[in-house]
């Protein structure tokens, strides 16, 4: 399982298409994947995982074109 105490920062080049992230992420490890899923962090500015409990959130200052 993912540390949830901590949040994973991420930047408009985090973000793919409609204003989301997936997860498990690049930097996770293989043992510990999970089916890939697209969490929405544009409406809000963060978004949960429902497998692993990571949270994501855009860096201070992020602005996404487009949305």
């Amino acid at each position: 399982m993912t540390d949830t105490a901590t949040a994973v920062e991420v930047t408009a080049q985090d973000v793919h298409g409609p204003g989301v992230v997936f997860c498990p992420n690049p930097k996770m490890t293989l043992w510990s994947g999970h089916p890939r899923v697209f969490i929405d962090v544009a409406t809000t500015g963060e978004g949960k995982c429902p497998y692993c409990g990571t949270l994501y959130k855009l860096a201070p200052g992020t602005v996404l074109h487009g949305h």
